[in-house]
């Protein structure tokens, strides 16, 4: 009861005062090239239900009828000004709005798509004990996962060989250690590991 009053309350709050930022976003996405300021992909929520995850638009417009479902830092899908959102994170922004009907938590395993799920060993399926979250120990760990992935062929395949066991133990973990203060680390952590990710890079532009 309480990480519901939580999520909606911060929801709620994040909603209004970066309001001028969504603004923004949505702008200059429909100035780029006049199409959809949101992208909505289906995921599985709590219980194996269905639920529409909101992003704003990175890449271009049927992006997910062009290629695979995991992208790399150089996906031709991509477009400039997604480039920047999805670097500090603001192409994330909406999902508040998911958090505030009860679909997603701020902190929780991150939402997957139907195909992944359905892959899930008997354990990793009581991740879905779960509602997905905004972030979580994975999206830490992973936060450049767009590099991990560069190169790759198949991204989708590399992502389910390399990437996504690491993500169901992490996940896994946290249904274990969840509460209160883990939600509020994870948090700090997230916010100091795109400051990080933002500090790495003007270093190699020195």
């Amino acid at each position: 009861m309480m990480k519901n009053f939580f999520d909606f309350g911060i929801a709620i709050m994040v909603l209004v005062i970066l309001s001028p930022l969504f603004i923004i976003c949505a702008l200059i996405i429909k100035i780029y090239d006049g199409g959809p300021v949101f992208y909505s992909a289906q995921r599985v929520g709590k219980n194996g239900h269905l639920f529409r995850m909101l992003k704003f638009r990175t890449m271009v417009v049927n992006a997910d009828k062009l290629g695979a479902s995991s992208t790399t830092n150089h996906d031709v899908r991509i477009t400039a000004p997604g480039k920047f959102m999805r670097k500090f994170k603001l192409d994330e922004l909406p999902q508040f709005i998911n958090v505030m009907k009860g679909e997603m938590s701020i902190v929780g395993p991150r939402p997957q798509v139907e195909w992944a799920v359905k892959l899930y060993s008997d354990e990793e399926k009581k991740i879905l004990q779960l509602k997905p979250g905004i972030t979580d120990f994975a999206s830490i760990r992973f936060r450049n996962e767009g590099k991990i992935l560069l190169g790759s062929a198949d991204p989708d395949k590399l992502y389910m060989e390399l990437i996504h066991p690491e993500k169901m133990k992490l996940s896994l973990q946290y249904l274990k250690e969840r509460s209160f203060l883990t939600d509020l680390k994870i948090i700090f952590l997230t916010f100091s590991s795109i400051f990080k990710n933002h500090n790495d890079d003007s270093e190699k532009i020195k």
